[in-house]
């Protein structure tokens, strides 16, 4: 009795450390991942998934390739119709948040089951999207999975991303012991192979925690091959982690007691979770918010024991001393890396340092060619969080190609409704402002709306710049949104790169601007844009309107030559001059350029800030040739509105060979800048007679009337 019952003691304390080391690496994070919702939910956010969603099952007549095992997954198809009415919408997301109650843990728990069961087989390759229809000429996709090797990771993403890449997931079974050098041949070969089918497309490496490392491994040994490296939470910073703390103690577990770890799993799923949880969510304002998270971690929980078939004790131990090897293997290799790499890290990641180990990697890496994103609220297991979209990424980052380089024409991939609201949101001011929209007719009637945009391109936007550019993002979605034409604006080099590192923002805040369409100024991008018959947005005034002086609201700084006239005219282009008012409603510049630059600090740091980007018209004479980056002090006010007037499309279809002729193109230059400043003094003087010009007369009708209800303005 004595033997067993210290028997039985032994095996409680064993049980009892390795239910620790379990939880330590599996609850933590899920955890995180539920208190960074309930953050957002404290604090009024709202929680979507990335993107509307609709299910289909898998094409029947789809073929396998030999080289990779098909698995069958939902089938999810991406709306791109016109972005409904906002209760509409509202009432939409509603909807399709109940229907994907299952959140990317349990979706990936869930389709884990089968492809984690013993066969005996090596590593190989597996297309999730085998019949997915996709773009011409997509480039090959490479999911690299992390310590659980199961291939799944991107299962959140694996429709949206099967319409522009064509996705392989690597799978390395449980039972499996390869090494990592030899893992990482597998994944050489491959990409050699295949780059020698495509080699003029390049080769998408997307790893996560180890398979960023090997990622980073088969990049070193692959610098003459065209790779793009998207790497998320790399393992790199292992050693700078609690994760190799646990090697040591999983070895000192007996064996007998492995077996046990699924029942020790199944011990963890009960009140004292749920405890956990509650003291997660306490406080939160929204009762129904807390629900939710309950019912999504119970759920959580209760397949906690397939993660102990996934990750048993003799897979975990082998794969910590893999992850070892992995980040010293990748670190001594960097130098080689010739690759383009975007990289991805958490903030609230609870196994690795991903912050501070991404912006390591950020200065070790070729500079010119890596990005960081950071993703403050997520944790470790970022791609299963359905606030992650890739595709959404990779869009705003501009990382998306199917040829050498980034064509901003040809590579583009229009914003879906879902991408437009999140722009327009991520700018708050926009909601104060309840923008007026006004457009003109064929025969000349000015009516509320856009309707009197042409829907047939190609067709060039020509205005006046508000202070700082506010106007961009207003333009665009509302066009979008209204008539689901996506606007092309052609943009300042600082939205896009930097010559230098200093202080302008990253170019990761204007994100959200190439999703939206912007292409960086040039000629044949100009040329591009008509030729696919594109809506075109064009600010001749440039930096130099967008950063005036005090009391140059709404005055023009064109060039004194026409710059864009007869390269419309050689395509047909309507040209649609517009106007735009309302900065002076909501700021004031009190100091501006040439109050700074008799300052000898300001003068430096304008000087300084100019060099981070290219400059442009260096050929220019006037004021337009003025390109100095700074930024005013704005004395802010209560939120106006802002009016946005566009004038008679102009034709110049028809007018080819005439404004070939220098004076001709010349005099339909001044004519559309005589025809902004008409817009914008029309505009001046009608916003007077709004009642609802100033915040308050608009809070009031929108509480009466419902805060989606669009506010009236003036009679027209």
């Amino acid at each position: 009795m004595r033997l067993r019952s210290r028997n039985t003691q032994q095996r409680h304390s064993a049980n009892t450390v390795t239910s620790g080391i379990i939880t330590f690496l599996i609850i933590t994070n899920a955890l995180f991942i539920f208190e960074s919702r309930a953050n957002m939910a404290a604090t009024g956010a709202r929680l979507f998934s990335a993107a509307l969603f609709r299910r289909y099952p898998p094409s029947p007549d789809g073929k396998t390739n030999s080289r990779r095992t098909p698995i069958a997954t939902p089938r999810l198809a991406v709306s791109v119709d016109q972005v409904p009415p906002a209760t509409v919408e509202k009432e939409k997301r509603r909807e399709e948040k109940k229907k994907r109650r299952m959140n990317g843990w349990n979706e990936y728990l869930e389709r884990s089951k089968e492809l984690i069961k013993p066969d005996g087989g090596p590593p190989r390759w597996f297309s999730p999207l085998e019949c997915a229809s996709r773009l011409d000429n997509s480039p090959l996709l490479l999911f690299l999975p992390g310590i659980d090797g199961v291939g799944l990771g991107l299962i959140l993403h694996h429709q949206k991303l099967g319409r522009i890449f064509d996705i392989w997931c690597l799978h390395i079974p449980v039972a499996d012991r390869t090494p990592f050098t030899d893992l990482v041949k597998i994944v050489e070969r491959t990409v050699r192979s295949e780059y020698q089918r495509s080699p003029n497309r390049p080769i998408y490496l997307v790893g996560e925690s180890l398979g960023a490392c090997l990622a980073l491994a088969v990049a070193a040994l692959s610098s003459d091959i065209d790779l793009v490296l998207i790497l998320a939470n790399p393992a790199t910073s292992i050693r700078r982690s609690h994760l190799q703390l646990l090697t040591p103690l999983l070895e000192a577990l007996p064996d007998p007691f492995s077996p046990a770890l699924p029942n020790i799993l199944r011990s963890t799923t009960g009140e004292s979770l749920r405890m956990v949880l509650d003291n997660v969510v306490q406080g939160l304002p929204l009762q129904n918010t807390a629900g939710e998270l309950v019912k999504d971690f119970t759920t959580f929980s209760l397949s906690l024991h397939v993660l102990a078939d996934i990750l048993p004790k003799e897979t975990l131990v082998w794969k910590l001393k893999m992850l070892k090897s992995a980040s010293a293997y990748a670190l001594s290799r960097l130098y080689a890396i010739k690759a383009q790499t975007l990289i991805l890290c958490s903030g609230n990641d609870q196994l690795l340092p991903s912050q501070q180990e991404g912006e390591r990697l950020l200065e070790l890496l070729p500079r010119s060619k890596s990005q960081l994103r950071k993703f403050n609220d997520s944790g470790h297991f970022l791609f299963l969080e359905d606030s992650i979209d890739l595709v959404t990424i990779v869009k705003g980052t501009s990382y998306y190609r199917r040829g050498k380089s980034h064509d901003y024409i040809s590579d583009y991939i229009p914003p879906t409704p879902e991408e437009a609201r999140k722009v327009t949101e991520s700018y708050s001011l926009y909601n104060l402002v309840s923008t007026v929209m006004l457009s003109t007719l064929e025969d000349g009637t000015i009516v509320k709306g856009l309707a009197g945009i042409p829907s047939e391109g190609p067709v060039l936007f020509v205005g006046d710049h508000m202070l700082l550019g506010l106007d961009k993002v207003p333009l665009w979605c509302r066009i979008f949104s209204e008539r689901n034409i996506v606007v092309r604006g052609i943009a300042h080099p600082l939205f896009f790169m930097r010559t230098k590192k200093g202080k302008l923002p990253d170019v990761s805040y204007f994100d959200g601007l190439r999703i939206m369409g912007a292409v960086p100024v040039a000629p044949t991008n100009l040329y591009k844009l008509f030729s696919s018959k594109s809506h075109v947005l064009l600010y001749p005034g440039g930096i130099r309107e967008a950063f005036h002086r005090k009391g140059e609201e709404y005055k023009l700084f064109w060039p004194e030559q026409s710059e864009f006239v007869r390269m419309a005219a050689r395509f047909g282009a309507k040209i649609v001059p517009f106007g735009v008012v309302g900065e002076d409603d909501i700021g004031q510049v009190v100091f501006d350029y040439d109050d700074l630059v008799k300052i000898p600090y300001f003068r430096s740091e304008i000087e300084s800030l100019t060099k981070e980007t290219a400059h442009l018209r260096n050929d220019a004479g006037g004021e337009v040739a003025n390109q100095q980056v700074h930024l005013p002090l704005i004395l802010p006010k209560v939120p106006g509105r802002f009016y946005f007037y566009f004038g008679k499309p102009l034709e110049t279809k028809g007018r080819e060979q005439e404004l070939r002729d220098k004076q001709k193109s010349q005099e339909l230059y001044l004519q559309l800048k005589s025809e902004v400043e008409k817009c914008i003094a029309y505009l001046k003087e009608k916003r007077e007679s709004d009642p609802y010009r100033g915040l308050g007369p608009r809070l009031l009708y929108q509480a009466s009337h419902g805060f989606e209800s669009d506010v009236p303005t003036f009679e027209i």
